[in-house]
C-alpha cells in the first residue's frame, strides 16, 4: 500500500513539474529572462497589428499583437516583414507607411541599429521611425 502511495504521489509531482515547463508561446528558454516588450505604430498613432516578426530565440514566426505589441530579450535580432507597407522616404506623412518603434509610455525608441533587404541599414530616428522601401523586411538588433 506505501509503494503504491509513493509511485502515485512521484507521478503527480512529476506530471506538474513536466507542466510547468511548458511556455506555451513561440520563444525557447532563456537564461536571460527580462523579456523586453515594444509596440509599433503608425504616423496617426494607431498599432500596427498583425505584422510578422521573428527574433533569435523564437522557435516560429509571430505577428505584432492588435496594439502593435511585440516582444524579444535584450541583445536579439528581430525580423519584420513589412510587405503590404508602402515605405517611407523622407518622412512624407501623405504618401509613407511611417512606422515608429515606441515603449509603453508612448516615447520613440532612438538608436536601434537595423538592416533592411531593400533599403539598407541605419538606426532610428529620435521618434522611433526608421526608413524602408516598398515590401522591404527588416533586422533590428535590440
Amino acid at each position: 500500500m506505501i509503494k503504491k502511495l509513493i509511485t502515485i504521489a512521484f507521478a503527480t509531482v512529476s506530471l506538474l513539474a513536466l507542466s510547468g515547463c511548458s511556455e506555451g508561446d513561440s520563444y525557447h528558454d532563456n537564461n536571460d529572462h527580462d523579456l523586453t516588450t515594444l509596440f509599433l505604430i503608425d504616423q496617426n498613432g494607431h498599432s500596427y497589428g498583425g505584422i510578422p516578426y521573428q527574433c533569435d530565440s523564437m522557435t516560429y514566426w509571430d505577428k505584432t499583437l492588435a496594439n502593435g505589441e511585440f516582444s524579444f530579450y535584450p541583445g536579439e535580432n528581430c525580423e519584420f516583414d513589412f510587405d503590404g507597407l508602402i515605405g517611407n522616404y523622407a518622412d512624407d506623412y501623405y504618401h509613407d507607411d511611417i512606422i515608429y518603434i515606441i515603449d509603453y509610455t508612448e516615447d520613440g525608441k532612438e538608436r536601434i541599429p537595423y538592416e533592411c533587404n531593400l533599403f539598407g541599414t541605419g538606426s532610428t530616428y529620435g521618434n522611433g521611425s526608421f526608413d524602408y522601401n516598398k515590401n522591404d523586411e527588416c533586422i533590428f538588433s535590440f
